[in-house]
């Protein structure tokens, strides 16, 4: 069954709910340090250092990472969700633009 298309007025509601938002992935990561002796280094069992997490994103062409604190990890998580519905309300939005137009031209209200 196919759901029901949206309204524009109900995606610019949906718009307004969404935020804050944040682009691209987070990634996990570990390190190995130059310091020598240390537990990174062991050769029977090294310990790296981390978890270290990254926030990775492009922005205008610019691809760009930015350390994230563990503390915060999980709002991130959810805002880089935000940010993929965010991406599927677009297309839905301009979808329901073109729907409307295709059906009333262009109106006076809608410039």
């Amino acid at each position: 069954m196919m759901q029901k298309k949206k309204t524009v007025a109900e995606l610019k509601k949906r718009f307004i709910a969404l935020w804050p938002i944040l682009p691209g992935s987070l990634n996990k990561q570990w390190n190995v340090c130059g310091s020598p002796g240390c537990k990174c280094k062991d050769i029977k069992n090294p310990a790296k250092h981390g978890p270290y997490y990254q926030l990775s994103y492009t922005l205008g062409g610019k691809s760009s990472t930015v350390f994230v604190k563990k503390s915060v990890v999980q709002e991130v998580r959810r805002r880089i969700q935000r940010h993929k519905e965010f991406k599927q309300l677009c297309n839905a939005l301009i979808e329901a633009s073109i729907d409307a137009f295709r059906k009333y031209g262009v109106r006076e209200e809608q410039i």
